[in-house]
């Protein structure tokens, strides 16, 4: 890989290229041991190359690299929280991104392993030969990012706040380890399984059931600020607020989606949403898109039809209850 020494690790200019990562901080640095070499799985989505940053984001973004620590993501609906990984993963060509997507049900294990116990037992009674445990474990989205690999992973966390109320603190706890036991294969008497990573069927080999990290996975978590995180959560995270849309921005956003001419011709179309989301917050950019796109196809609503579609699309983002 190239030499890049500037403090722009990421540049969020959408173009793929090979960098070297600078050397982590002292107490960032992992012991974990590459048996084998790994592929990586190159995933290039168009959206990566369109997501539009600003020089703070570049910023937080590259703090996290520098530093090996998650990235907290909040914002407004709509501000790009789980893009933007997209566009660090296609530019440091990190990979797939690994998603997580986090509920009041999710549970830390299920992240980090899946063992189907009743399907090896139904075997064992079946043919009464005891399986191969490792047909029956899958790595989750959080186990396959903390695989040793001499380059990173890209894993997102989407909507940490929803989940149950311990499971910040649980996280933070793996986060600093950068490792993780599977106790059903540390009990076994041979030292080494192979177990399939998440979304793909390669298998990784794991010794006396523990994993650890070498190179600490590129980590965004979202969060739509619907609870507190605990103090040794946040300090240990690189905290940043989506930006709200501007007219330069939403420029952009527009230009990159549907063209430069579309944008300079629906130029009010963009001053009018920055107005209603000046005052509301229950806006999200895609809803500008979805507008500006009806009205410039080739047959578009006329006049007071026209007006009825875009107020409908528009509309503050709250749910009616009566």
């Amino acid at each position: 890989m190239s030499e890049d020494d500037g403090w722009r690790v990421y540049r969020g200019n959408g173009r793929p290229r090979d960098v070297t990562l600078p050397a982590p901080p002292p107490w960032r640095r992992f012991d974990g041991e590459v048996l084998r070499p790994r592929t990586i799985p190159s995933e290039s989505p168009s959206s990566a190359a369109m997501f539009q940053t600003t020089p703070e984001m570049i910023d937080a973004v590259n703090a996290a690299l520098h530093l090996r620590r998650p990235l907290l993501l909040t914002g407004r609906p709509g501000s790009g929280k789980s893009s933007l990984i997209e566009s660090v993963a296609s530019e440091l060509r990190l990979g797939r991104v690994l998603r997580w997507h986090v509920t009041s049900s999710s549970a830390l294990r299920d992240a980090l392993y899946l063992y189907d116990a009743l399907g090896r037992l139904q075997e064992y009674q079946m043919t009464k030969v005891a399986p191969d445990i490792s047909s029956y474990l899958r790595l989750g989205p959080l186990g396959t990012a903390l695989l040793p690999t001499d380059w990173p992973r890209a894993l997102l966390v989407d909507e940490i706040d929803k989940s149950a109320i311990d499971l910040p603190s649980d996280l933070l706890n793996i986060f600093e380890r950068g490792e993780f036991e599977i106790p059903e294969l540390a009990r076994l008497p041979q030292a080494t399984a192979e177990v399939r990573e998440d979304g793909g069927e390669e298998r990784f080999p794991i010794v006396n059931g523990k994993v650890q990290c070498l190179e600490f996975p590129f980590v965004v978590l979202t969060s739509n600020g619907e609870r507190d995180f605990p103090a040794p959560f946040l300090r240990r995270c690189i905290q940043f607020r989506m930006p709200d849309p501007s007219p330069e921005l939403l420029r952009r956003i527009v230009t990159a989606h549907l063209g430069k001419r579309v944008a300079e011709s629906t130029e009010s179309m963009i001053e009018d949403f920055v107005s209603r989301a000046e005052r509301s917050r229950a806006h999200a950019t895609d809803q500008l898109l979805n507008a500006i796109f009806i009205v410039t196809r080739r047959a578009p609503p006329q006049s007071e039809e026209r007006e009825r579609v875009v107020e409908m699309l528009l509309r503050e983002l709250e749910t009616e209850l009566s």
